[in-house]
C-alpha cells in the first residue's frame, strides 16, 4: 500500500485556505498511485481554543469537502478537524475517516484533551477507540496527547494493522513524539503513522513536521523534514503478521484484551 501524508503548514483560522490545501495534496497524492492521504489534527484551523471561530456547528461544511476529495480523487481519507454540535457545550477534537467513494467509514473523538492547553475547557472528552478498515487493512485513530496513554492503543492492538496518529505537535517536544510513536509500533506490533503539521501557528508554537511510518519492529521507514509537506510512504500490511507470527507476545497480555463493543 502507498500513503501520503500530509505535513500541512496551516493557515491559521484560515479554512477557506487549507480546504483548498488539502484538496491540492489529495489529487498529487491520486496522481502518484496513493491508496491513502492523512491529514492533521485540526487540518482546517490549526489547534485553536476559539470555538465561535473554528468549530463546524455539527454535521458542515468539512465533512462535506472532505467526502468529496475523497470521492473526486478515488482515495481513502483520514483528517482532524474540531466541531461543535448544537447539543452540546463543548466541541470536539474529531478524526474522521473516509473511503473511496466518499463514505464516512469512522468517526473518532480525541480521548485525552490537552491539558497545558486547557483543551478540556473548550472540548469534551471521547468515551472509545474506533476500528475501521482501510481497503481490507483493519485500522485505528488516535489525536496527538492520547500518544502519551498507552492504554488505549492496548484496547484495540490485537484487532489493527495499523494506527494512525494524528497532531499538531510542537517542536520543543519532538524527541519525546518520535520516542513515543516507536514505542506504540513496538509494544503493538503494527504499523504507526505520525502525521503532525510543519510551520509556526497564531500563538506562535513551532512544529517541526517529522511525521513518520514506525513498523512493527520500530523501525522508521519513512519521515519528513521540518519543511516539506508532502510525503509519501510505501509498505506491506502482511508484515504485521509475520511479525506477530515470529514474536507472538501480544498473546501473552494479560490485560487490554477485551475487545471494544
Amino acid at each position: 500500500m502507498k500513503a501520503a501524508l500530509i505535513q500541512l503548514d496551516i493557515a491559521w483560522q484560515d479554512r477557506r485556505l487549507n480546504y483548498e490545501k488539502a484538496a491540492l495534496f489529495a489529487m498529487r497524492a491520486a496522481t502518484d498511485n496513493c491508496d491513502l492521504i492523512v491529514l492533521p489534527e485540526m487540518f482546517n484551523t490549526g489547534f485553536s481554543m476559539d470555538l465561535a471561530a473554528v468549530a463546524d456547528e455539527g454535521i458542515g461544511e468539512t465533512t462535506s469537502i472532505l467526502s468529496d476529495i475523497a470521492k473526486k480523487n478515488s482515495i481513502n481519507l483520514i483528517a482532524g478537524f474540531p466541531m461543535k454540535s448544537p447539543a452540546e457545550e463543548k466541541g470536539r477534537n474529531i478524526a474522521v475517516i473516509y473511503d473511496r467513494t466518499g463514505m464516512l467509514s469512522a468517526t473518532y473523538t480525541k480521548m485525552h484533551p490537552f491539558c497545558l492547553a486547557e483543551e478540556e475547557k473548550y472540548y469534551m472528552a471521547g468515551e472509545s477507540v474506533t476500528i475501521f478498515n482501510i481497503d481490507g487493512m483493519p485500522s485505528s485513530v488516535f489525536i496527538c496527547y492520547d500518544l502519551r496513554f498507552p492504554e488505549v492503543f492496548r484496547k484495540i492492538a490485537n484487532q489493527v494493522k495499523a494506527i494512525f496518529v494524528i497532531s499538531n505537535w510542537p517542536a520543543s517536544r519532538g524527541d519525546h513524539w518520535e520516542t513515543l510513536l516507536a514505542a506504540r509500533a513496538i509494544e503493538n506490533q503494527c504499523f504507526v503513522f505520525g502525521v503532525n503539521r510543519t510551520g509556526t501557528d497564531g500563538n506562535g508554537i513551532i512544529y517541526s513536521g517529522a511525521s513518520r511510518v514506525v513498523d512493527p519492529l520500530g523501525q522508521v521507514i519513512c519521515q519528513g523534514n521540518d519543511t516539506d509537506e508532502y510525503v509519501v510512504c510505501e509498505f506491506d500490511p502482511s508484515v504485521v503478521d509475520n511479525v506477530r507470527a515470529e514474536y507472538p507476545f501480544l498473546k501473552d497480555m494479560r490485560c487490554g484484551n477485551d475487545k471494544e463493543k
